[in-house]
């Protein structure tokens, strides 16, 4: 079992790092500005210096100052107390579905209340967990940790030993950032081991070589980092072993973006010890390892791993190898020089293979045909053949994986849509029987709601699909308040989702949202995600324009009651819009963002992301840059949206820094903005559920406030 915040190479839907608001994300990099990449100048900066000081008490008085402000603006409305009470109720609420993970003869969920802000890791088992009132024991109390300890931890990436071992290595985190410490944990007494394992705060990497041993990737030494921050060194530490006694069996060098180790089992009892080290952002390469000896695998350098069934890897492929088409799944032999490769599934061109589980001799696959959502599961047969088999699901949802079990034959699948509360179905991989065992009640009243799916053309004559969420009888007028949200980067497919707060705090009222498939996502596979890198990206923001214009064609909204909101790379597709077409929209939320794109190398995790943006030491990318970094793209005297910027303090991923430089640069040219930087979080927007209320109800009161009372009902 490994409960990780998911890990940019396991998905494309969370492969990024650079995460749309409801996803959460795994290990990136340190929360102040670090020096420029070898061979990069930093830009010239646009604002004071001292804001490039996260935690310094010149740029905390900075921001306080601002929140306060903000806070203030939007408190006295009336509908900030009844907005937090109801988002807060929403997230507290303990009739949510307590998702699955396995591992041995149990089921463990992380579960956060009101009478557990940071959560309790708890565990029933199976037959227990179907029912509607699991009986689960407590694991571990995150709350009673961090009082015990006067620490602010956080749970972080915990991976116990694989198949179905006794032991976990915890990750607890200091307010919600990506760095870790590492401590063994006994399943058996619940305790940690007294003289076990443990590994100093740091951004690492870790999996279980067997009982005794591990695989570690982390700065050996301070200066042991990439130039992106990650580490680059994979070291065997035995039990009991001091940390400057560790074996090293991989290194890489600083201009790699990460190197780490995985340990993967099967259903057999085959092992496969590996080393994955990542070159750049996109291309990885897998070496086998062999006692100390690391062999390369003739793998395509852009593809991921997805588990092991029968000696076999399962990768899926970002790029056309041996005759499968992108984005197809395969397996192939890792002890066999020529692979044996074996193509398992491949989607077609308006097809995505969006994950991918594996049970005890199976693969659970969830595919989306244009964003609507499939699950499949596949199975070898004795002549070396893979056969699928649909599950019979509901139509026109988002289906994904939630977790499967190589010792096992159940698999949970999540289903959910905009209207449709989240169901949590359980299937027997071995027969293909599947049954809705929990359902999430019902946030918000759906009559008179519907779901309609559209296509914008492009600059280029592309189709656009958006979905539409709306009022049956709305009038088609052109005044009514409308949410357009878009990501649009790192192969991250965008797929309907239902939201309690989003429905509460903006259909009930009247609200219209809509969701854009635009380039840069994984909706259609890789080559949707290829369209937009680099240089080639306008096209991406060309796309979340056309689809603006086109509800404004159609007469469901217009500039006057249109609001755009994204997070991370989708803060950055807001910075652009908000600077290309400050006339299109009337309000936007820019969450988490990349701004300031001519020093984004020298920035936190920024130099690990040149593969999508471009760098500016190749003078055709940085021209391309220059023409579209929001920090250096906002111009006075020209009418802009206010718009509501949010961070946090702990984001030592993205960093807090690009969204107090772009706040400050308004300011400098006498712009109105609102600001918001919570001290916790990470790279999201709040570390517990009273946090993210807050500023759940800061959004939705700054959209109502701003687009004006005319929608609500």
């Amino acid at each position: 079992m490994t409960i990780r915040k998911p890990l940019f190479f396991m998905s494309a839907a969370n492969r990024s790092g650079l995460f749309p608001d409801r996803m959460v994300a795994w290990l990136l990099t340190a929360a102040t500005a670090l020096a420029p990449a070898s061979g990069l100048a930093a830009a010239p900066l646009m604002a004071p210096e001292f804001l490039t000081e996260v935690n310094g008490k010149q740029a905390l008085d900075w921001v306080h100052t601002r929140d306060d402000r903000t806070l203030a603006a939007f408190r006295k409305n009336p509908l900030f107390g009844e907005f937090q009470k109801a988002s807060l109720d929403i997230l507290q609420s303990t009739d949510r579905i307590p998702m699955p993970s396995q591992h041995g003869a149990f089921v463990y969920n992380f579960w956060r209340d009101a009478s557990h802000i940071r959560g309790i890791w708890r565990r029933t088992d199976v037959a227990s967990y179907r029912t509607a009132s699991p009986k689960w024991t407590v694991v571990l109390d995150l709350d009673a940790l961090a009082a015990r300890e006067k620490r602010n931890w956080f749970l972080g990436s915990t991976t116990c030993q694989e198949p179905g071992g006794t032991r976990c290595l915890i990750g607890l985190s200091e307010g919600g950032e990506d760095a870790e410490t590492y401590r063994e944990f006994d399943l058996e007494t619940r305790q940690f081991v007294k003289g076990g394992f443990f590994l100093p705060h740091a951004k690492q990497d870790v999996s279980w070589l067997d009982a005794d041993t591990l695989l570690v990737s982390r700065p050996w030494t301070p200066d042991e980092v990439t130039t992106s921050s990650y580490p680059y060194i994979v070291k065997k530490l035995g039990r009991g072993q001091k940390l400057e006694d560790a074996t090293q069996v991989f290194a890489g060098v600083k201009s790699d973006m990460s190197v780490g180790g995985a340990v993967l089992h099967d259903s057999d009892g085959h092992v496969l010890p590996m080393i994955v080290k990542l070159p750049t952002f996109f291309t990885r390469q897998v070496y086998r390892l062999d006692g100390d000896r690391a062999v390369k695998l003739d793998l395509p350098e852009k593809s991921d791993s997805a588990g092991y069934v029968h000696g076999r890897l399962i990768v899926r492929l970002n790029q056309e190898w041996r005759g499968f088409v992108a984005g197809s799944v395969v397996a192939v032999d890792p002890m066999k020089a020529d692979l044996a490769p074996e193509l398992v599934v491949a989607p077609t061109a308006r097809q995505t293979i969006e994950g991918v589980g594996v049970s005890r001799d199976r693969l659970v696959i969830s595919l989306y045909d244009n964003v609507r959502g499939q699950a499949w599961i596949y199975r070898i047969d004795d002549r070396g053949h893979w056969n699928g088999q649909r599950l019979t699901l509901p139509e026109n949802v988002s289906v994904s994986v939630v977790d499967s079990d190589l010792e096992t034959d159940t698999a949970f699948i999540s289903v959910t849509g905009f209207l449709t509360p989240t169901t949590l179905w359980m299937v027997d991989t071995a027969t293909g029987a599947a049954a809705a065992i929990k359902h999430a009640p019902a946030q918000f009243d759906t009559t008179g709601l519907i779901v309609e799916q559209h296509e914008a053309p492009s600059t280029d004559g592309t189709l656009i699909p958006y979905f539409v969420v709306r009022r049956k009888d709305a009038p088609l007028n052109g005044k009514n308040p409308t949410l357009l949200y878009a990501y649009g980067g790192f192969q991250a497919s965008m797929t309907p989702y239902y939201s309690g707060v989003l429905g509460k705090l903006w259909f009930e009222r009247g609200g219209v949202y809509v969701l854009a498939n635009i380039r840069g996502g994984g909706e259609f596979g890789p080559a949707w995600h290829d369209a937009g890198l680099k240089t080639k990206r306008q096209i991406v923001f060309d796309d979340f324009a056309a689809v603006g214009k086109d509800i404004v064609a159609c007469r469901i909204t217009s500039p006057d009651y249109l609001a755009i909101k994204g997070g991370s790379n989708g803060g950055l597709l807001m910075g652009v819009e908000f600077t290309q077409h400050p006339d299109m929209w009337k309000a936007a939320i820019i969450q988490v963002p990349l701004l300031d794109m001519l020093n984004y190398e020298t920035m936190s995790a920024g130099a690990s992301w040149v593969d999508e943006y471009g760098s500016n030491a190749i003078p055709a990318e940085h021209a391309f840059l220059t023409k579209v970094s929001p920090v250096q793209n906002l111009r006075a005297g020209v009418r802009y949206p206010v718009p509501l910027i949010t961070t946090t303090t702990k984001d030592d991923r993205v960093g807090p820094v690009h969204a107090r430089r772009f706040a400050a640069r308004m300011e400098a040219l006498h712009l109105p903005y609102y600001y918001f930087e919570e001290t916790e979080g990470g790279h999201s927007n709040g570390a517990n559920f009273a946090e993210i209320a807050q500023e759940q109800a800061l959004e939705y009161t700054y959209l109502w406030q701003i687009l004006g009372a005319a929608g609500v009902r």
